[in-house]
């Protein structure tokens, strides 16, 4: 199968490895009587970590980032959680490196809700598996895996996952490479080859180029044939986004990003906007957007959006879209396309992974301040303790 600029046969034949379907937690309530001591603690603990299958398991401490309320970086507390066996299904899997997204923010802040409190926030990580299910077969122990997206609970040293929504790490991808970018460049993915499907010849408009996702869409972009127009806060950052490909970036501190796009192409606007900012850039977003153009928001960093009327996109006939990797990773077979395409375009050089910043799991709060603040380029990882 070829996917634009390189060849993912390889690839998707190493991902096919796939796993047995993980067993529901939920379906182990229903079983256990609630007389049972243990099932009142399955039940309260649900959709946070997942515990061993019975009282008589062994149980660990591990250490995790836990989140008892919602509010700033200092919520993020470090603290001793308990990890027991995996059950049908599951692995457990000791994380090497952990991804910081802006989606760990929106869930520590509460614009997103967790299924209950507390919780272990964290979407993306890589590491070796320690344990396997029950019967489980295409998965043993030591085998390296990362995994982007649900179940959240990363930013641990070690976490039960479904062995289905878990993906080999080919040898070659160092492990930190693949936590730093299965959200990031899953999510470029999507949204460059599916969501809007830029060909050679298309305009495209990146807001904040030199992001974690900023940095993945400039160079697949480029890659693709397209031109790229990308903004960013600083001269620094604009340098990173010329070096992933930008040929035009616009520095939004210093001058208006619609006039400057707007002057770039010859009053025609672009294709296509991804824009991950939200309130501050939304507006202006939708009026760089040719006719019939697609904007494409996918977060929020300065906030949420303000609602828009229907006849704001009528003007020129444009499309909106909300989009969530979750949805299009919903399958089996859409996770492993997705990560074969990536993975190879990342060992075939098409796409270059910066990881900028490194901070101790444990240091995790201050990881989200420089974030927030926008101290942070490229991608930032978190090592967990005496890795």
């Amino acid at each position: 199968m070829t996917y634009g600029v390189v060849q993912v046969d390889a690839f998707h034949h190493l991902l096919q490895n796939s796993f047995l379907s993980a067993s529901s937690l939920h379906q182990l309530q229903r079983v256990l009587p609630r007389s049972i001591p243990f099932a009142l603690i399955i039940e309260k603990r649900a959709g946070t970590r997942p515990l061993c299958a019975s009282p008589t398991a062994a149980l660990k401490m591990v250490k995790a980032i836990r989140v008892h309320e919602h509010g700033g970086p200092e919520v993020l507390k470090w603290e001793d959680v308990e990890i027991g066996e995996p059950k049908d299904g599951e692995i457990r899997v000791k994380n090497k490196a952990i991804g910081l997204n802006f989606i760990d923010v929106y869930f520590r802040k509460g614009v997103y809700k967790a299924s209950a409190m507390p919780f272990t926030p964290g979407m993306e990580a890589a590491g070796v598996v320690t344990a396997v299910g029950p019967g489980l077969t295409g998965r043993k122990v030591g085998d390296l895996v990362a995994y982007a997206g649900n179940p959240m609970g990363a930013y641990t040293e070690e976490q039960i996952l479904p062995a289905e929504k878990v993906v080999p790490i080919p040898p070659s991808i160092d492990p930190t490479i693949a936590a730093s970018i299965m959200l990031k460049g899953m999510t470029a993915q999507f949204l460059l080859r599916r969501c809007f499907q830029v060909k050679p010849g298309h305009t495209v408009l990146v807001q904040a180029a030199a992001g974690g996702v900023g940095s993945m869409l400039c160079q697949w972009a480029k890659a693709l044939g397209a031109t790229v127009i990308g903004t960013v806060s600083t001269k620094e950052k604009a340098a990173q986004a010329k070096d992933d490909g930008c040929h035009h970036v616009i520095i939004y501190k210093e001058e208006d990003f619609v006039t400057r796009v707007n002057e770039i192409t010859s009053g025609e606007g672009v294709d296509v906007v991804y824009d991950s900012v939200g309130k501050d850039t939304f507006e202006g977003s939708l009026a760089c957007l040719k006719l019939r153009g697609c904007m494409v928001n996918f977060g929020q960093s300065s906030g949420t959006p303000d609602p828009v009327p229907l006849s704001a996109l009528s003007v020129k006939s444009l499309f909106l879209t909300r989009p969530s990797l979750m949805q299009y990773t919903a399958t089996r077979e859409e996770l492993l396309e997705t990560a074969g395409e990536l993975f190879a375009n990342i060992a075939s050089g098409v796409l270059k992974v910066r990881v900028n910043h490194t901070y101790s799991l444990s240091q995790a709060a201050q990881a989200h301040a420089d974030l927030e603040s926008r101290k942070t380029s490229g991608s930032v990882v978190l090592i967990p303790d005496g890795c």
